[in-house]
């Protein structure tokens, strides 16, 4: 049975407050919030709310904000859902105060000695229900588009690069390859940008790494740009080719490898260069 309006406004507010809550740094419990909106919304199962919820996140990463950490996209949402969330977005002046600080506050690598946990798997490739389009009225309607600010954050950007340059450093000691260790290098600041990648590093046999480097703070399906150069040097030097994905890098960073072209592992928006899992 689809959800009623009355319905989907009730979760997509509680879903927004819960969400300024995340950029704010506050606490909360999504368990707690479930069971308040399942009072409310009495013929549906807690279930069905946390499956709702993912279809709200999708919702966001098509309008460019960053989701719920732990609400994994789901992208058969239903046309209504997609209509409210848009109506409600450009009047969430809270979440936008809370957005814009937790975006473009500074980041600095963190000392790391243990690096053993901080690779995994990357996200699952959805593909999304053909019936569902976002409206023409979104551009019109989104103040600014989160993701692509984040992505401007050059603090956040350097301190994801250093991170990977300890993180290769580690890997290489790992093999008990002290000396290509030694030669990990930093290229986006010794070369400077322009080259398709920002780190280079080395296989265990010695071939070059390239390894570009895409940091966000928020969760592990959150879209990425990439440039022309990036992509064409991941199709050319497939082989070679890395991207190095970290994620809640604020909290506890981790991190997942996309080796070759792109376009085999993510949705490449033509225009934007936007790559997305779903």
């Amino acid at each position: 049975m689809d959800w009623t309006r009355e319905e989907v406004e009730a979760i997509v507010a509680d879903y927004l407050l819960m969400l300024t809550l995340q950029y704010s740094g506050q606490k909360y419990s999504k368990a707690e919030h479930r069971r308040q909106l399942q009072r409310k919304l009495q013929q549906r199962s807690e279930s069905s709310i946390e499956f709702k919820h993912c279809n709200i996140s999708a919702v966001l990463i098509n309008l460019g904000v960053h989701p719920i950490t732990g609400y994994r996209p789901r992208w058969n949402f239903q046309r209504l859902l997609a209509e409210v969330v848009e109506e409600r977005l450009p009047r969430a002046s809270a979440l936008d105060r809370a957005a814009l600080s937790a975006i473009d506050q500074p980041a600095v690598a963190p000392l790391q000695s243990e690096f053993s946990k901080v690779k995994t798997s990357p996200p699952a490739r959805q593909h999304r229900a053909t019936e569902v389009a976002v409206s023409s009225y979104v551009h019109r309607a989104i103040k600014r588009d989160y993701l692509e600010r984040e992505a401007r954050n050059q603090s956040l950007g350097l301190a994801g690069e250093q991170f990977v340059v300890q993180f290769e450093h580690w890997r290489l000691n790992q093999l008990g390859l002290p000396k290509l260790a030694d030669l990990v290098n930093h290229v986006a600041q010794t070369k400077g940008d322009g080259l398709g990648y920002d780190v280079l590093s080395f296989d265990p046999d010695g071939r070059e790494r390239f390894i570009e480097v895409k940091t966000t703070s928020f969760a592990r399906e959150t879209p990425f740009f990439v440039t022309k150069g990036e992509l064409t040097l991941s199709q050319e030097a497939n082989d070679q080719f890395h991207l190095y994905r970290l994620f809640e890098f604020r909290q506890s960073p981790r991190l997942f490898d996309l080796q070759g072209p792109l376009e085999r592992h993510c949705q490449l928006d033509p225009t934007t260069y936007r790559a997305s899992f779903g």
